[in-house]
């Protein structure tokens, strides 16, 4: 299957970003809805990805050598361990900077996000944050502890991750 400049550059996308959701593959597409994404995977990339027993999308081998884009995650030296690298949007590496490490007590999104604005003036919505962390946590870099309101921390050391900024 010949695939077109777009649905190229659009299962670039799905490597670099796996694990994902349909909502995140929209906002990078500029798509008006989840249902639009499901449309465009199933009838332009039905070869190039599936979905994970979480539902999160992600590339086959075959895409991932097919476009010339470094994977979203690469894993540590175990199976199924944590990540050692990850390539991220510029906003979710400047999270994993200022983000409460593994061994410390996990924090708001609230406080993810002013630390984000005291750090590098960055100028962000606190669902934008939250979105950021649980995309983080799908990448398995971030773990979540539940008390009042959830909190956010590491899932790894700082200095066992390589974290590169995507365009």
């Amino acid at each position: 299957m010949t695939l077109s400049e777009e649905a190229t550059e659009r299962l670039a996308d799905v490597v670099e970003l796996q694990p994902t959701k349909n909502a995140e593959l929209q906002e990078r597409w500029g798509m008006e809805s989840g249902s639009e994404v499901h449309q465009y995977l199933e009838g332009e990339l039905g070869d190039y990805y599936f979905r994970d027993d979480n539902s999160l999308i992600r590339a086959t081998a075959e895409a991932a050598d097919l476009v010339d884009v470094e994977p979203g995650v690469e894993s540590g030296e175990e199976e199924g361990g944590a990540p050692s690298k990850i390539r991220v949007p510029e906003r979710q590496a400047r999270i994993v900077e200022v983000l409460a490490g593994h061994d410390d007590e996990s924090e708001s999104v609230v406080s993810v996000l002013h630390k984000l604005r005291d750090e590098f003036d960055v100028d962000a919505e606190a669902e934008d944050v939250r979105s950021d962390l649980q995309s983080l946590r799908r990448k398995g870099v971030v773990e979540v502890k539940y008390r009042t309101v959830p909190t956010f921390r590491l899932a790894v050391s700082r200095d066992e991750l390589e974290v590169s900024v995507s365009d």
